[in-house]
């Protein structure tokens, strides 16, 4: 069962390397078509393409070094493998995201009136910072409880971001629906996934060292074991239940990244070329 392993890392690693080449071609097109935008729209789309950029790198780099934070596994004998590391650039990233989902929505929510939408969009990165210091309490103390706290924040956030489309759904137009509705199928399959498999997972094993009495590491302690070489194994046993979410992450959730920045406006640009606001 271990070439599983091999054979699933390997393929996360070539997805790694097609996600690079997918938003490098989205770039360029997004450039390509420059014309096509006002100033502020094209503006609004490099800052999406660039925050894209950030999620993409990172979760390249978790692909290629893939690694179980709380366990201190890793399938790479590297000091990028640390979980320091590893969990700087999650950070990084995440917040990379989240900034696009709340840059979008709050540009839509402005334009279509939606006050909810806005207020969505001002609440979602404190909200994902907050779940950023849940996950560090994790790795650092080894308690599961905190990546609990951590994905149950991440699913706050996608229940707010489907309602905030749900409110701007009257006030959009056929082209703007059609990307509402994919983004709603994207939120529905993830807070169905966090629900019934993700955050259930980390309550049970925060149960089981409940049950076990395990102590946890004071911060300072935690810092300097997170900092350590990782332990590399290739057991399935190990594995199993991180690659459903891990392989979810590193596909779908980049894909939709590369494709924010191409969502369409809720303004309407002017029909003369050389007008741009």
């Amino acid at each position: 069962m271990a070439m599983a392993v091999h054979y699933w890392w390997f393929i996360l690693c070539i997805v790694a390397m097609l996600n690079i080449a997918a938003w490098t071609v989205s770039s360029v097109l997004l450039s390509r078509q420059r014309d096509r935008f006002t100033v502020t729209s094209y503006r609004r789309r490099r800052w999406l393409s660039w925050l894209s950029a950030g999620y993409v790198a990172g979760c390249a780099f978790r692909s290629f070094l893939p690694r179980i934070d709380l366990e201190r596994i890793c399938l790479v004998e590297s000091g990028l493998s640390s979980m320091v590391v590893g969990r700087s650039v999650a950070t990084l990233a995440e917040l990379c995201f989240v900034a696009q989902c709340a840059l979008l929505m709050h540009h839509a929510g402005s334009s279509s009136g939606s006050s909810f939408t806005v207020i969505t969009s001002l609440l979602l990165i404190p909200i994902i910072m907050v779940a950023e210091c849940a996950s560090w309490y994790a790795i650092l103390s080894t308690n599961y409880f905190g990546h609990v706290v951590e994905n149950s924040l991440w699913t706050v956030s996608a229940v707010l971001l489907f309602a905030s489309f749900i409110f701007i759904w009257p006030h959009s137009d056929r082209k703007q629906r059609h990307f509402l509705a994919a983004m709603m199928i994207f939120a529905i399959g993830y807070i169905v996934f966090m629900t019934t498999v993700d955050v259930p997972m980390y309550w049970s094993r925060w149960n089981a060292q409940l049950a076990a009495g395990v102590e946890y590491l004071p911060w300072i302690s935690g810092f300097l074991d997170a900092s350590q070489p990782c332990v590399v194994s290739f057991d399935w046993n190990i594995w199993h239940e991180e690659i459903p979410w891990m392989t979810l992450y590193f596909t779908v959730a980049v894909w939709v990244s590369i494709a924010l920045p191409h969502a369409p406006d809720w303004t309407t640009r002017s029909p003369i070329a050389g007008q741009r606001n």
